[in-house]
């Protein structure tokens, strides 16, 4: 990649990327059918959609599907950092990413955790996307100051080198074992009475973000559009055939292997399921490889989808907040409406996905896909105003932060 300048202007990002903005947009949009799934479809109380032996095919691709949210959304929030950093100084942008980590570890611990429980003693403390998000970027706020061959090397080491530590376990309910979950092995604690739960282990995140941080190189613009997207299709292709490679023979990437099932296609199914908590190599690889081609392919996309789509893109923190409150509301209507599972039990004193108290209630998957659309359409029109608030009022320091 070339070397660059954060203050030479002929090395900036002039505008926004679209297809940056159409493939978070999409991811976000899918986002929220796993969401949904997780409150409304019947069997989400009682077993895990990938597991082979119980799932079907519909249903493991509802779940699969989802699999390219986290990273991608992780990974080009690390090219935004570089397409942020073209507007700033380095000291800036590490002031900036620092202060930003800082408030989403808050928005996590309180505002989320809140959204997903409704439960105002805070009885079940997660620490999942958005505070892995958070600490990717304070250390990301450190890592900009080094050369940037070091933040590659940074990058591609911890995405693919965290699966070398998938036989280290620290057991117990104690401080090491906290530390080391924080780290890499997701766990659930007790602490004064309360569940906490620790489900994106930070190691191969932080990797993550680094590696889209490294990619907004590429989308400069004295760099060639073309050479762009040969590179892109390169990578991707790369990836896809790095997984391949070494997802076949069970070689290395993936502490969970897969195995010949009772068809062929299960067989395939049992290919794609990889781990996600934490996010091993050859997930990262089956994720990011297909979002490569996706940018390399849309760049010059616009039509009158791809700039709804866009919409959800350019406000993702915001649109992620409401659908997580719009979401559980639906799910509490619903339960009180349609099932026999009062409403205030989905005031949760336990984690979503291991509360018994909610077997039981649930709908059929077609409801869920209603329900997915019906959300998704509902928060066009306030995503789509607050767009067009953010754009108008770029004065405003604070709209950076949501």
């Amino acid at each position: 990649m070339q070397t660059l300048t954060a203050a030479a202007p002929l090395t900036s990002v002039a505008t926004r990327v679209r297809s940056v903005d159409l493939l978070r947009g999409l991811v976000m949009i899918i986002m929220a059918l796993d969401h949904v799934r997780d409150y409304f479809h019947a069997d989400a109380f009682l077993y895990d959609p990938l597991d082979l032996e119980k799932t079907s095919v519909v249903l493991y691709f509802t779940r699969w599907i989802t699999h390219f949210c986290a990273p991608v959304f992780m990974f080009l929030a690390g090219t935004s950092s570089f397409f942020v950093g073209q507007r700033k100084t380095k000291k800036e942008l590490s002031l900036f990413l620092l202060k930003r980590g800082l408030w989403l570890i808050f928005i996590e611990l309180v505002v989320t955790n809140f959204g997903w429980n409704f439960a105002i003693s805070f009885p079940t403390i997660a620490f999942i996307v958005i505070w892995a998000l958070g600490v990717s970027m304070i250390a990301l706020a450190l890592f900009i100051h080094l050369p940037k061959k070091i933040i590659l090397l940074i990058g591609i080491l911890l995405v693919a080198g965290h699966n070398l530590l998938d036989n280290v376990h620290v057991t117990g309910n104690t401080l090491p074992a906290f530390g080391w979950s924080l780290l890499h092995e997701p766990n659930f604690f007790t602490w004064q009475g309360r569940s906490v739960f620790i489900g994106y282990p930070l190691l191969p995140w932080i990797g993550i973000m680094t590696l889209g941080h490294c990619l907004g190189q590429l989308y400069t613009s004295n760099f060639n559009e073309a050479k762009r997207k040969k590179i892109l299709i390169w990578l991707g292709v790369g990836a896809i055939a790095l997984f391949f490679l070494l997802r076949l023979p069970n070689i290395y990437g993936d502490s969970f292997h897969w195995s010949r099932q009772s068809s062929p296609l299960f067989s395939f199914l049992s290919i794609l399921n990889t781990t996600k908590y934490p996010p091993s190599l050859l997930y990262v690889l089956m994720t990011i490889g297909p979002a490569l081609l996706f940018l390399a392919f849309t760049e010059k996309t616009n039509n009158a989808v791809t700039r709804v789509i866009s919409v959800y893109g350019r406000v993702p923190m915001f649109y992620y907040l409401l659908h997580i409150y719009l979401i559980h509301l639906l799910a509490m209507l619903f339960s009180e409406l349609f099932t026999s599972v009062d409403w205030t039990t989905w005031i949760l004193n336990k984690p979503l996905w291991f509360n018994e108290d909610l077997i039981g209630n649930g709908f059929s998957l077609g409801i869920v896909y209603l329900v997915w659309l019906g959300v998704v359409i509902g928060l066009y029109p306030l995503c789509k105003w607050y767009d067009r608030y953010k754009q108008s009022h770029k004065e405003k320091w604070w709209l950076s932060y949501l």
